[in-house]
């Protein structure tokens, strides 16, 4: 890669975030409510993470995440993000019942069934290929 695209993919990722607050990507916050139970339950995908503020990989994650959900919004118009707050809830039903082994884990799920997961991977075209399952699974009725 040459040193004009590496500033370019590097200033592009690093206002990804900022672009993806100004684009109104919507991701919900888990609570005692199960807004994941609630959004499989209307037959909906959903793309967990489970991460904690205090989490580099985590970081890196949600800064890949935001910059393909502002490149694509099919994602935000298909499936409902939910992060999942490792300190909070890493112990609990939410966490221990789908054998989640640690923070910085992404997982898509629907129905019954989970479709994908990728452990403490920070490749974009890793979380792209878990993001593009989802979407194909929540594009197909």
């Amino acid at each position: 890669m040459n040193r004009r695209a590496f500033l370019m993919t590097t200033a592009a990722l690093g206002l990804a975030p900022m672009a993806a607050l100004a684009g109104g990507l919507t991701t919900i916050d888990y609570d005692r409510t199960d807004p994941i139970k609630a959004a499989l339950a209307e037959g909906k995908t959903v793309f967990v993470d489970y991460a904690a503020d205090w989490c580099s990989t985590c970081r890196k994650q949600e800064r890949v995440i935001n910059a393909l959900r502002a490149e694509n919004p099919e994602y935000d118009a298909n499936i409902v993000f939910v992060r999942v707050d490792w300190d909070d809830f890493g112990n609990s039903p939410v966490a221990r019942d789908r054998n989640i082994p640690r923070r910085s884990t992404l997982i898509v799920l629907k129905g019954n069934d989970e479709l994908g997961r990728v452990v403490a991977g920070t490749s974009t075209a890793q979380i792209k290929e878990l993001m593009d399952r989802a979407l194909d699974a929540a594009q197909t009725a």
